[in-house]
C-alpha cells in the first residue's frame, strides 16, 4: 500500500508577515506602534526646538520658587512666602475637597429625586421632572454663577441678623436650629474643638491633629466591627432562616466607640455668634466655595437622578410584587429589594457623573475659588511663564484623579454586581 509523500515544509518568508493570518495582526500592531512613537518623537523634538528658539527650556524648577500671592481658602498652612509647589498642592486639595463634597451631595440629591420621579403622586413626580429637565439642560457654569449671585446679592448682610431693639426682631434668622447663617459675605457654620486635646504632629505637609486621628481610628474600627457583626447575622440567617434584629446593635457598635473617644477628648461644638458686625465662634466659609458646591451638586444631581430612575425601572415588577406579598412596606421594598438590584445598572453611569463633577470643578475660577486651575493653571502660570509645564502638570493631575475615582468605583461595582452561581 502506497501513500502520497507529505508536502515539503517551507521556511519562513517575509511575505507571510502580510499574507499569513498568523503574523498579520502582529505586523499591523508593530507598524502602528512605530508610527505612534515616531509621531511622539517628532512632537517632542519640535517642541524643544521651538522652546530653544524662544530662549526657553523645559524644567520644573519654578515649583520651588516663592509664589508671592495669597490664597483665601486653604486646607494646609500657606502664605505668600510659600513656593509655587505648595500653592499647587493647596489648589489640588481644594479640588479634591470640593469634588468629594460635591459627589456626596449630588448622590443624595440624585437618589432622592430619582425615587420621587417614580412616585404615584402626580404633583411630586412632575415637580421632580421639572427639576431634572431644568438643571441638566442649562450649563453648569450658569448655575454656579446663579448660586454666587443669590449668595452675594440676595442673602442678607451679617448685621441684619442683629435684633432690632425697637421691634425685638432680627431682619434675618439663622437656619438648621440657629446654627448656620447665610450672608452676602460668607456662610457661618459651627466649628469643633477638643477641651482635652492631645496636640498635633508636625509633618512636612501639614500639622496633623492627634485628636482627629483618634476619632477616625475609632470610626474605622467601629465600621470593621459592624461588618463582622453583620456577617455573623448573615450566617445565623443562613442556618436558621430567621435574621436576628441588627439595626440597633449596629448603631451602637458604630456610635459608642466614636462617642466615647469624643467625650474623652472633650469634644465641643461652637456655634457662630454675632458680635458687632460679624459672626465669631464658628467657621466662616467663603461664598465662592458654597456657590461652587451648590452649583455642581444640583447640576450633577439631576443626571444622577435619571441614572437612579433608569436603574429602578430595570428591575422587574415581579420583585416588588413578591416583596409586597411577603408583607414588606413600599419604603422597605425600595431600600431592601429594588435599590440593591438597581445598583448594577446605576453605578457604571454614576462613575461618569463623578468624573464630570471633578472636571467641572475647574470652573471654580469663575467665582474666585482657588482650585488647581486657579493656582497652577492661573496665577502660577502667569507669573512664571511656564505654560507648557503648568498645563502638562494639570493634565497629569486630573488624569490621576480620574483614574483613582474610576478604580474605586469599579471595585465597588464588582462588589455589588450580580454574581452567577
Amino acid at each position: 500500500m502506497t501513500s502520497a509523500p507529505d508536502a515539503p515544509e517551507q521556511g519562513f518568508r517575509l511575505s507571510q508577515l502580510i499574507y499569513d493570518t498568523r503574523y498579520r495582526s502582529l505586523t499591523i500592531q508593530v507598524v502602528v506602534l512605530i508610527a505612534v512613537m515616531a509621531a511622539a518623537g517628532w512632537l517632542v523634538d519640535n517642541t524643544v526646538r521651538n522652546l530653544h528658539a524662544l530662549g526657553k527650556d523645559f524644567n520644573f524648577g519654578f515649583l520651588w520658587n516663592r509664589s508671592g500671592y495669597d490664597i483665601a481658602q486653604y486646607l494646609i498652612p500657606y502664605s505668600n512666602d510659600s513656593t509655587h509647589g505648595r500653592a499647587m498642592l493647596v489648589g489640588l486639595l481644594n479640588t479634591v475637597w470640593i469634588s468629594v463634597l460635591g459627589c456626596a451631595a449630588a448622590t443624595v440629591i440624585g437618589i432622592f429625586v430619582g425615587v420621587l420621579r417614580l412616585s404615584k403622586n402626580w404633583l411630586v413626580a412632575r415637580l421632580m421632572t421639572v427639576y431634572v429637565e431644568t438643571f441638566r439642560n442649562i450649563p453648569v457654569l450658569l448655575w454656579i454663577l446663579v448660586s454666587m449671585a443669590v449668595l452675594t446679592e440676595i442673602a442678607p448682610g451679617p448685621n441684619e441678623y442683629k435684633v432690632n431693639p425697637a421691634t425685638g426682631e432680627a431682619g434675618a434668622s439663622m437656619v438648621l436650629f440657629d446654627s448656620v447663617a447665610f450672608t452676602n459675605r460668607y456662610t457661618a457654620i459651627p466649628s469643633a474643638s477638643f477641651g482635652r486635646s492631645l496636640g498635633t504632629i508636625d509633618t512636612p505637609l501639614m500639622p496633623v491633629s492627634v485628636d482627629w486621628m483618634l476619632l477616625l481610628a475609632a470610626l474605622a474600627v467601629s465600621i470593621w466591627a459592624n461588618a463582622r457583626f453583620r456577617k455573623w447575622a448573615d450566617a445565623v440567617q443562613e442556618r436558621s432562616g430567621v435574621r436576628p434584629t441588627t439595626w440597633w446593635k449596629s448603631l451602637l457598635i458604630v456610635l459608642v466607640p466614636v462617642i466615647a473617644v469624643a467625650l474623652a477628648l472633650g469634644f465641643r461644638i461652637h456655634e457662630p455668634v454675632l458680635k458687632g458686625f460679624n459672626f465669631v465662634g464658628g467657621t466662616n466659609v467663603s461664598n465662592s466655595f458654597v456657590a461652587l458646591w451648590a452649583g455642581l451638586s444640583l447640576y450633577t444631581g439631576a443626571f444622577i437622578a435619571e441614572n437612579v430612575r433608569a436603574g429602578i425601572l430595570s428591575v422587574s415588577k415581579g420583585q416588588s410584587e413578591a416583596a409586597f406579598a411577603l408583607g414588606l412596606r413600599p419604603g422597605r421594598t425600595m431600600s431592601l429589594v429594588i435599590l440593591p438590584q438597581a445598583l448594577r445598572v446605576i453605578i457604571p453611569p454614576l462613575i461618569s457623573q463623578y468624573l464630570n463633577l471633578m472636571k467641572n470643578s475647574s470652573l471654580a475660577i469663575a467665582v474666585g475659588y482657588m482650585d488647581l486651575r486657579g493656582t497652577l493653571g492661573g496665577i502660577t502660570l502667569n507669573q512664571t511663564g511656564r505654560e507648557l509645564e503648568c498645563i502638562l502638570l494639570m493634565m497629569l493631575i486630573y488624569l490621576g484623579l480620574s483614574l483613582v475615582i474610576s478604580t474605586v468605583m469599579n471595585a465597588f461595582n464588582r462588589k455589588v454586581k450580580l454574581k452567577e452561581r
